[in-house]
């Protein structure tokens, strides 16, 4: 298994329409890292699971998850050795409680689900933790009740504040300090009661100031009347503090004695809610639990891809007994690559223990290996052609492929010389079944549709088509190939009879008809009227006049075609590189010059030609000026 065939097969999507059916974080979780696997044995199981899972759901009106939240995130706070806050305690209690109504109600459905039942005698019931935690936190707060001495310094806080209060209200109703005060408020300032008084008096008044308004009109003061049972209420409050965090610390210990019982306690929800999440989507799209075997034997009846919408035409295919290979032909946009995906994604799903849609006999294979090469892998990035990176997938696939193998491939040889691609795909498929694997793959070669005739361990297959209404019936059936049609959905779409009748010719007996567009008497660089997709079989030489496309103007051809279908034209005494698309013949050279011309003359300057003269006749002036040069 790789992440490439979960993508190209969508197995993410398909988990996510699961997902919906979990109630917690925990199964979601859990279905995320959930992978199909190899081992039959494992797989049973998964099956097995789901299908009393599907028992219980349907002899039941409630699965008792709802409330059970995911505490992964405090259990590892308490690994850590750090207390838990009240909110987080009260958070464990729910867990604690919603094991043990799971536990009890599963342990009352072994009737339905012996395997699943037996799962909840390992959960630990923690009354002790939860009843503790009840007690001693109340509103995500530590009670009163905890401790008495909790319930001693709650008492005399509260006395302290009321000594305090009745100060404060007599120095609001004191006549003498009218003047002073701003509003006739108690306020509290770090946790300490003060008055507001005006800035101007902050002077007059006895006490401690402690903080200043934003416009400093108004200066917040504790009054040396209350400052004592300020700092008695102080101390008390620190004491509060110390007392509730050793209460806490109590419960946080309470929950590390039992830790590992706890994460045993978290993995079984998980798997309930997984598990009860697989049943009712099976159940939302009456699902079946098909047989299963590892000998390669698929035999798929009224199969449908999960993830299609609508009115979904089934899928039936069978392969691995009287043959191990299939060769699925058909038109484009018949249904051959949805095949190939029904295939491997239900094989994916039974495989991860899911469900699938399809009739009750249907059995599927249990391969260690599943492999897809499926859609354009053409990569940029690497400069990989469509070809190159299917072939590259290919051969990546072959290397890590054994005996318990399912290989997909879609338009297998494709995107290369039509007889090379054949003959490669033929090889490939040759030795994929060497190797012992299964092998499914669409094609339009006749050469493979051959070869799968001849071989004994191959089968052609093909996707229906109406000639009548142009419609794909996306329907496979075994043992007949299909054409691609494609003269035919040509017809349809309006090509010309004459064009189709010309191709037929073709396929036929490869006699190609060349009609070649006659030119007038006039130079054979006039036809303007020539098709731009003709300019590949014009021959440019040296010394023809061409016209610039991007320069509307006319140049002449210093040096041919290149490799690269780039010539270099003289264009205004400089020399350009412009590609061969981008100009157009006017006239050639022999209609230009006469014969015997020169052509090095076109491209030497006047100063140039003079030079190279008076260098033959050994002029001194001439030497003079290259050896400056």
């Amino acid at each position: 298994m790789n992440k490439d065939t979960f993508e190209k097969l969508q197995l993410k999507e398909l988990k996510e329409i699961i997902k919906t059916h979990c109630q917690t974080s925990l199964g979601k979780d859990l279905l995320d890292n959930l992978y199909p696997s190899g081992n039959i044995d494992i797989v049973k199981r998964r099956l097995n699971e789901n299908k009393e899972a599907r028992s219980i759901i349907e002899s039941s009106n409630h699965i008792p998850l709802d409330g059970v939240s995911n505490v992964n995130s405090i259990i590892d706070k308490v690994e850590k050795g750090m207390v838990l806050h009240p909110e987080e305690l009260t958070q464990m209690e729910d867990f604690c409680r919603g094991c043990k109504k799971i536990k009890r109600f599963m342990v009352d459905k072994e009737f339905y689900s012996p395997t699943l039942s037996s799962y909840a005698l390992n959960i630990t019931e923690c009354e002790n933790i939860e009843t503790e935690i009840i007690y001693c936190i109340k509103a995500n707060k530590v009670d009163s009740q905890s401790s008495k001495e909790l319930k001693k310094i709650r008492k005399d806080i509260l006395l302290k504040e009321n000594k305090i209060q009745e100060k404060l209200n007599k120095f609001l109703t004191s006549s003498a300090n009218k003047k002073y005060i701003q509003e006739f408020i108690i306020s509290k300032r770090d946790d300490r009661y003060v008055i507001p008084i005006k800035s101007s008096y902050k002077n007059d008044v006895n006490g401690i100031a402690l903080d200043t308004s934003s416009k400093g009109n108004t200066v917040f003061i504790e009054p040396n009347s209350v400052s004592k049972l300020s700092l008695e209420l102080i101390s008390l409050k620190s004491q509060e503090s110390i007392e509730e965090y050793k209460i806490l610390s109590y419960l946080t210990e309470l929950i590390f004695e039992k830790i590992t019982q706890i994460k045993l306690n978290i993995e079984i929800i998980a798997e309930y809610d997984m598990v009860f999440a697989k049943a009712k989507y099976s159940q939302n799209t009456n699902g079946i639990t098909p047989k299963v075997n590892d000998k390669g034997y698929t035999k798929i009846i009224d199969g449908k891809h999960p993830l299609l919408k609508g009115d979904v035409v089934p899928l039936n295919l069978e392969i691995g007994q009287n043959y191990r290979s299939l060769i699925i032909t058909g038109p484009n946009a018949g249904g051959k690559t949805v095949a190939l995906k029904t295939v491997g994604l239900l094989t994916l799903m039974v495989q991860c223990g899911f469900d699938i849609c399809a009739r009750e006999d249907t059995q599927m294979s249990v391969f260690e290996k599943i492999f897809v090469d499926i859609g354009d892998n053409q990569s940029i990035e690497n400069a990989l052609s469509t070809f190159s990176s299917h072939i590259k997938n290919i051969a990546q696939i072959m290397n890590s492929s054994n005996n318990s193998t399912l290989v997909l491939c879609d338009e297998i040889g494709s995107g290369t010389e039509p007889n090379e691609g054949a003959g490669l795909a033929v090889s490939i498929l040759e030795e994929f079944y060497k190797t012992g694997c299964i092998t499914i793959a669409s094609t339009h070669y006749g050469e493979i549709k051959k070869f799968a005739s001849l071989h004994p361990e191959f089968q052609n297959a093909g996707m229906m088509f109406d000639k009548n209404t142009l419609e794909p019936l996306y329907e496979l059936t075994i043992g007949t190939s299909e054409d691609s049609n494609a003269l035919f959905i040509s017809k349809k779409m309006g090509i010309k009879d004459k064009v189709l009748k010309r191709a037929k010719e073709y396929i036929n007996d490869k006699n190609y008809n060349l009609d070649i567009v006659k030119k007038s008497k006039r130079s054979s660089f006039e036809e303007t009227d020539i098709k731009d997709s003709l300019s590949e079989t014009i021959i440019y030489n040296v010394g023809d006049r061409v016209k610039l496309l991007d320069k509307d103007d006319f140049g002449i051809i210093y040096k041919t075609v290149d490799k690269f279908n780039n010539v270099q034209v003289l264009y205004n005494e400089k020399f350009i590189e412009v590609n061969i698309k981008r100009i157009k013949p006017n006239l050639k050279a022999e209609e230009l010059y006469p014969e015997g011309y020169d052509m090095d003359t076109l491209f030497t300057s006047y100063k140039e030609r003079k030079l190279e003269k008076d260098i033959k006749r050994g002029s001194k002036k001439a030497l003079k000026m290259i050896l400056k040069k």
